[in-house]
Formats: structure tokens, C-alpha cells, sequence
């Protein structure tokens, strides 16, 4: 798609790839792409590359560095109100004002540059765009590798004092586990919840094999599934006692196991949940890998 006018960039970086996407000042995705994410010398030529990204598509579409109308970025790290990085450990950086630097690369001015963590930053595209789309408060939980979330409300992320806000998959409750962490505590939702923990409670190589043996029977599949999904409600509940979502979103991989697993986590959700909060919404996202390239140009682009 041909720009005309104003664009606006929506920037994902993963620890694999950076999802790059490209938008109208209208909020429309007119296209996306892929860069891999050099983690070399300590990550430094990772806004480099999204920097000769950003120039590659502005020449391609006959605009300028005056035309583009900000730049939003995702990193999976947490990340303060002013932009700072506080670690992103699977990107090898440290602590970091990231506006800052990506300014050094390209003549962007740094008010036009607005970052996020990679989970509020899905939740944000999940609530604009996505399974969230006329909430006016929503909770993601993405349930991939890891167990992460993101908070929306009334239209903003909520970041925390420390960037570490929504963190679902670290509330420490699970009692009976003997091995730790990758954050280095025992017992956190993501041991037991993420498609690693799902395989590993299962025996399986992963977590699709788990839920496709208990869709066919496979008793103790299916009470590796009700375990999870008893752990996930009860995560939900927490939650939904401290922030009151309108409603819960969940993506990731996991989510691929649709309604089957979504009613398990409802029913133990109104079990657990206190009653003013029993009947808010669990659905499944709808945007997919897309999810955090749209947030990413959220933070940017503010109409509605």
C-alpha cells in the first residue's frame, strides 16, 4: 500500500525477530515486515537495524523523516513511563533510556518516540484492534514459552512504579514444585502454565501434544489440562481482585487450544473470582503475531 501522507511505525522486538509494521495517520496497517534481532555486542545493533528499517520504507514510500509521525517500539523487558529499559535480558541490554538512543541513529525527535513492554504492548494492539476491541479495560495473558501480561485501562497500559506491572506469570503460588524459576523464585504461575510447564506436567514434547491427547481421551492428558486450567482461573481471580478487567484476553500459543481450554478457565475463574467480578468476559486474542506491532503504533497514534 502506497502512503500519501503522515505514517507511523509499529515496532515489535523479539529475541528472534523484530515485526516491523507500517501505518496511515488513520491508524490502518498498510504493511509489515521481518528483520532478525542481532543480539551481538550487547544488543547494540538492534536500533541500528530498526533505524535503516524506518529509513527503507519512508524512501520506498517518497515521504521523509518529517513525515513519519512517531515511533512506537515493544521490548520484552520492563520498561518506565520515560522509556528507560530495565534490563531485557533475551536482548542482552542493559539499562537504557531506549528514545534516547534510537534518536542517535535516526532524526527523529524524541517526543515522537514512545516505548513499552512487549505484553502491555500486545494489549494495547489486542484492545484497540483486536479481542479487546470495545472493552473499556482488558487484561492480557499471553501463554507462550512464558506466561507474561499486560494491563489496559481506560485506553493506557499500566506500567507500575518498576515497569513490572501485570506480571501474572511470577505471582508465586504454586506450593509443591521443587525447581525453580527463570526468574530465580519457586512456584511462579509460569512453571506450571506456559506450554513449557504444560509439557513438562504431561511428559509430553509439548504443550499441543498435551491438550491433542486429552481432546481424545487420554485421561491423565486431560487432568494435566484441569490442573491448568485450575491454576490459570485461580491467576485470573488474583487479578481480577487488585485491577477488575472488564475482561481477560488470552493469547499465545496455549491459546490455540480454544474454547476447550478457555471453559476450563472460566469455570474455575467464577469458582475462585469475588462475586462483583465473577462474570467478567475470558476470550481469545484475535490479532496473533500481529498483536504487538498494532500496540506499538497505538502509543503512537491517539484519535480513536
Amino acid at each position: 500500500m502506497k502512503m500519501t501522507n503522515k505514517i507511523i511505525f509499529g515496532i515489535d522486538i523479539g529475541g528472534t525477530t523484530i515485526k516491523c509494521g507500517y501505518f496511515d495517520d488513520k491508524g490502518n496497517m498498510a504493511g509489515k515486515d521481518e528483520i532478525p534481532t542481532r543480539k551481538e555486542n550487547g544488543g547494540q545493533l538492534i536500533l541500528a537495524d530498526v533505524a535503516d528499517y524506518i529509513r527503507r520504507i519512508v524512501d520506498e514510500q517518497g515521504l521523509s523523516l518529517s513525515d513519519v509521525m512517531g515511533v512506537g517500539i515493544g521490548v520484552p523487558g520492563s520498561v518506565r513511563d520515560d522509556g528507560t529499559v530495565n534490563k531485557c535480558v533475551n536482548l542482552g541490554w542493559g539499562v537504557f533510556n531506549v528514545p534516547e538512543a534510537l534518536a542517535k541513529h535516526i532524526d527523529i525527535p524524541l517526543e515522537n518516540i514512545a516505548v513499552g513492554n512487549d505484553a502491555n504492548v500486545a494489549a494495547l494492539g489486542e484492545y484497540w484492534k483486536g479481542g479487546g476491541k470495545g472493552y473499556s479495560s482488558i487484561m492480557m495473558i499471553t501463554i507462550g514459552t512464558g506466561v507474561g501480561g499486560g494491563l489496559i485501562i481506560n485506553g493506557k497500559p499500566v506500567n507500575g512504579y518498576n515497569g513490572a506491572a501485570a506480571e501474572i506469570g511470577h505471582i508465586p503460588f504454586v506450593d509443591d514444585l521443587d525447581f525453580p524459576c527463570t526468574c530465580g523464585k519457586t512456584g511462579c504461575l509460569e512453571q506450571v502454565a506456559s506450554a513449557t510447564g504444560i509439557a513438562r506436567m504431561g511428559g509430553r514434547k509439548n504443550a499441543k501434544e498435551v491438550f491433542d491427547a486429552a481432546l481424545a481421551g487420554d485421561k491423565d492428558m486431560e487432568a494435566v489440562v484441569e490442573k491448568v486450567s485450575m491454576y490459570l482461573g485461580k491467576a485470573l481471580a488474583i487479578a481480577a481482585g487488585i485491577a477488575d478487567p472488564e475482561c481477560f484476553i488470552i493469547g499465545g500459543g496455549v491459546s490455540a487450544a480454544g474454547e476447550y481450554l478457555l471453559e476450563k478457565i472460566r469455570k474455575y475463574y467464577r469458582e475462585y473470582a469475588f462475586h462483583p467480578s465473577r462474570d467478567n468476559k475470558i476470550v481469545k486474542a484475535t490479532l496473533g503475531n500481529d498483536a504487538g506491532m498494532y500496540g506499538a503504533a497505538r502509543l503512537i497514534y491517539k484519535a480513536d
